[in-house]
């Protein structure tokens, strides 16, 4: 992947547009080393396009811009029902040529009504689930998640989302190394557990309990070892029903799958910066059979851990 192209429209968003190029925009950091693309703006008529926060964009690039890019983002705008029928002809063409295409937020429509999310799985803005499923009743809507990838088709929730699926492509393309590294530039996670439902749920009143981030900390420290519910009950002094229930309500994930998702990750770390075996791994990540590592990550990643080695190890693992 080295070209990246993002499609904006009179009433674009800007922080639906500044989140792609946060990821995708940046130029060369000789503190990482990580790859810079030949980002381009565009706009069906280049010029001038309103913006939606009190400041116009200058846009050079037409839609041709979008003829050679392995990247196709459509960035949201307020008006995502007024459908442009070149933006629609430029999304089609893309995914025909193989292009990946990402749709943040809103512009899931775009996608939708140029008919390739039919049966296909998506997300949007928690605000717009609805309304994408009635008005495409053949997409298969999401709207309790971050961000789904279907194919070569990416799609993104609302707002700071369009960092998660951006770093989630990153990460998929070129390791976790990069997809960290870039978080660390932006000051984000580089993983969000759970989805949208976490943060539409009516706020708990403060005087509950206090948060779970020294839980997750030492969880984090200690995932070579056992972790069940009731060890990690009783080292949060809750009971398991209250700790499910408080871990839940604050991760929008079950401990279980938290953890799984720590440990996928520190996998990716460890095969490209270390010549441990999967075996050796498998023990240090807390999943203690090389079996059990490679059915997780096999289903997180969507690879083995060898062919990720391959594809991304730093250091010779021979």
């Amino acid at each position: 992947m080295k070209t990246v192209a993002v499609i904006v429209q009179d009433g674009a968003e800007p922080f639906g547009l500044g989140s792609l190029v946060e990821v995708w925009g940046e130029p060369y950091h000789p503190d990482d080393g990580n790859p810079v693309f030949d980002f381009r703006v565009c706009t069906p008529r280049p010029g001038r396009v309103r913006g939606r926060a009190g400041y116009d964009l200058h846009v050079e690039h037409g839609l041709d811009a979008t003829v050679d890019a392995d990247l196709v983002c459509l960035s949201p705008r307020h008006e995502f029902l007024d459908f442009d029928p070149a933006v629609l002809d430029a999304a089609r063409d893309a995914y025909a040529r193989g292009a990946i295409i990402y749709a943040h937020c809103s512009a899931t429509f775009m996608l939708a009504e140029a008919g390739l999310l039919d049966g296909r799985e998506c997300t949007t803005h928690w605000r717009y689930g609805d309304r994408l499923a009635r008005m495409y009743p053949e997409v298969i809507v999401r709207p309790d998640v971050l961000y789904v990838q279907d194919g070569t088709i990416l799609t993104g929730a609302g707002s700071a989302a369009g960092i998660d699926a951006s770093l989630h492509l990153m990460r998929q393309k070129f390791g976790a190394r990069v997809a960290v590294t870039t978080a660390r530039r932006i000051v984000v996670p580089p993983h969000r557990d759970g989805g949208q439902a976490q943060f539409v749920r009516t706020p708990m009143h403060s005087t509950e309990v206090e948060t779970l981030a020294p839980v997750l900390d030492w969880m984090t420290a200690h995932l070579d070892e056992p972790l069940s519910v009731d060890r990690l009950a009783a080292h949060a002094h809750m009971s398991p029903r209250t700790f499910a229930r408080r871990f839940r309500d604050e991760t929008g994930t079950t401990p279980l799958q938290w953890l799984t998702n720590q440990r996928v990750a520190l996998t990716e770390e460890l095969l490209e910066n270390s010549s441990l075996s999967v075996e050796q791994i498998a023990s240090r990540v807390g999943f203690g059979q090389a079996a059990t590592l490679r059915h997780h990550f096999t289903a997180a990643r969507g690879t083995t851990p060898l062919q990720y080695r391959r594809s991304f190890a730093c250091v010779d693992a021979s």
